[in-house]
């Protein structure tokens, strides 16, 4: 793979407060550039939600409703979180939510496309008994020793599904390629699919 051919890509991971439709309470955005996650570059915002966290959530996350008390309200942090994704390509492990997610919090923010690391492991590792984070981990065993923070935090998130994604590339000729195994149908930046011929 050559990775001087990809456009601009942002590993982003988002932290909910529980609710459905959840209230962000953390977002992390990762630039990888020439094949490494670019932490010099990155982005993480810590905000507190309109509405409380969950006590499951906090359990899951660590960001409990004491921890977010006197952090910026999203309409603080919402242009800054905007400019810096701009319209990249985003890539995140099970795309849709992180996806659905911002986009519901950033409604006029339109990225060039949405790489799934979830639908690019199912494709690349198809004997897998499970595609979740902590199993893709153990299966491909990335370099995480400089991931920030730790595991259900969205920069230690982002970091290691950057590594992954990183490392599920190195298995594809190129970019085309890549998207074509990666990018869910209905997602911006999914292939066409090619049109069966008509007499009309």
């Amino acid at each position: 793979m050559n990775f001087s051919s990809w456009p601009t890509l942002l590993v982003v991971d988002v932290e909910g407060n529980g609710a459905a439709p959840p209230d962000l309470v953390e977002v992390a955005v990762l630039p990888v550039r020439e094949g490494q996650p670019d932490t010099s570059t990155a982005g993480a915002w810590v905000t507190k939600p309109k509405h409380p966290v969950t006590p499951f959530a906090a359990r899951v996350h660590g960001l409990t409703n004491q921890v977010l008390e006197g952090q910026p309200g999203w309409e603080e942090i919402e242009g800054a979180v905007h400019a810096r994704l701009g319209t990249a390509w985003i890539a995140a492990h099970n795309a849709h939510v992180d996806y659905r997610v911002l986009s519901a919090h950033l409604p006029q923010w339109h990225p060039a496309g949405v790489i799934d690391t979830l639908r690019l492991a199912r494709a690349t590792y198809p004997d897998l008994a499970k595609y979740s984070l902590d199993a893709l981990i153990k299966h491909v065993e990335p370099d995480l020793r400089q991931a920030p923070a730790q595991r259900h935090r969205a920069t230690f998130d982002a970091y290691a599904t950057a590594q992954l994604l990183i490392a599920m590339a190195g298995r594809y000729e190129s970019w085309e390629q890549l998207v074509a195994a990666a990018v869910p149908p209905g997602l911006p930046g999914a292939p066409e699919p090619e049109q069966e011929p008509t007499l009309w």
